[in-house]
């Protein structure tokens, strides 16, 4: 199961939280429903390599995929193209989001 870290007041978590409610494939964690969550997030944050470029750009890494290989993601786009099994591989970079809009 991919776990998907959002909260209610991201504008990027919006179309990822409509699509994936339904799915079983994902465990919708909203961050700001129990303190609990916004703890695993940010040990999350603070350990793993892939939110040092989103930590530098002063983002905060909404929202989030932890692939069942462990991998992060912050792209839905990137998510769905693997879980459908169209060319995407992962790199370092492809972790990263590109757009300065995203949380």
């Amino acid at each position: 199961m991919i776990k998907v870290y959002v909260m209610a007041t991201c504008p990027d978590c919006t179309q990822v939280k409509a699509e994936a409610a339904n799915d079983p494939r994902f465990e919708l964690i909203d961050l700001g429903e129990h303190v609990k969550h916004l703890k695993a997030f940010l040990k999350l944050r603070d350990t793993h390599p892939a939110f040092d470029k989103v930590k530098a750009r002063g983002n905060i890494g909404l929202p989030c995929f932890v692939m069942e290989d462990g991998s992060i993601d912050f792209s839905w786009q990137r998510v769905k193209q693997r879980m459908e099994g169209t060319a995407w591989t992962p790199t370092k970079e492809a972790s990263i989001p590109t757009d300065k809009t995203q949380a």
